[in-house]
């Protein structure tokens, strides 16, 4: 594959192994929703765990330390919360496990507790809180099954129409201190990408407005750009290329999901408001 002035593009993985690695990540998803959607809380439970362990290494290298039994135990309840019980139990067992993670790093002491707390909540609200938001879309009465995939479609085609268009006609660079690779071309067609996938899956399966599946791609769009930056500026920060190696491919999960992550929340505002 050649750019168009000839030059050969160069993925930087094999992109083979990452495409087969996603599609089995994306089966593994429909399995657990159809025909019981209450299956999907294993999933995003397995991902809270899988990703706090990511983090704690990483965090651990950095001399940080995290409350990991409280940021488990609580972060599983919030999946479980959150499908029962909707926004206002999920928000009940992140305070709950808020507290009880800081009460948990009374026991060492002074030294570094500010550093720690701060890496408690971050970790809190960035993996278990807003994966309990996939919770939410699914648990919509009537058509949660189809908003879950909806917002999943949308958000894999930003990455999708972003990577095509940055390496094919990528040459002005977003943000280079935090994520060399990206381009404003690239944002480009992540942008288109998502208003096409988000108006065929918002009407199509939805039975929304066209309209409202391409302010969806917007909104998504904008929210899963900023979870790449994010999570690459977390990766700088703690001296890492991959969060692990969970997905031959695509290094860690957290690699993988960082976009999804905040995404989340977005699409369930976007739909509750739009497509109700």
């Amino acid at each position: 594959m050649h750019k168009p002035d000839g030059e050969p593009v160069r993925t930087g993985r094999n992109l083979p192994v990452a495409i087969a690695s996603g599609v089995a990540l994306g089966a593994l998803v429909l399995l657990s929703i159809y025909p019981f959607s209450a299956g999907f809380v294993a999933i995003t439970s397995a991902a809270t765990l899988i990703c706090l362990r990511e983090l704690n290494r990483g965090l651990g290298a950095r001399g940080g330390r995290l409350a990991l039994w409280p940021l488990a135990l609580g972060g599983v309840a919030m999946q479980v919360c959150a499908y029962f019980g909707g926004a206002q139990w999920l928000v009940g067992a992140a305070a709950l496990t808020a507290i009880a993670a800081l009460s948990w790093r009374l026991r060492d002491g002074a030294d570094g507790y500010v550093r720690d707390a701060g890496a408690n909540l971050l970790v809190l609200v960035y993996v278990p809180f807003l994966l309990g938001t996939w919770q939410l879309l699914i648990a919509t009465p009537g058509d949660g099954q189809e908003r879950l995939i909806a917002f999943i479609i949308v958000t894999i085609s930003s990455d999708i129409g972003g990577y095509f268009a940055g390496i094919l006609m990528g040459r002005h660079k977003m943000a280079p201190v935090i994520s060399p690779n990206k381009t404003w071309e690239g944002f480009a067609g992540s942008v288109l990408a998502c208003m096409l996938a988000g108006a065929l899956t918002v009407s199509l399966m939805l039975d929304g407005a066209v309209w409202a599946g391409a302010v969806l791609g917007v909104a998504v769009v904008v929210a899963a750009t900023v979870g790449d930056l994010i999570e690459s500026l977390v990766k700088r920060d703690l001296g890492v290329k991959d969060m692990g190696r969970f997905m031959p491919g695509h290094g860690g999960l957290l690699d993988r999901v960082d976009s999804l992550l905040i995404a989340g929340p977005v699409a369930w505002v976007v739909l509750t408001l739009l497509v109700p």
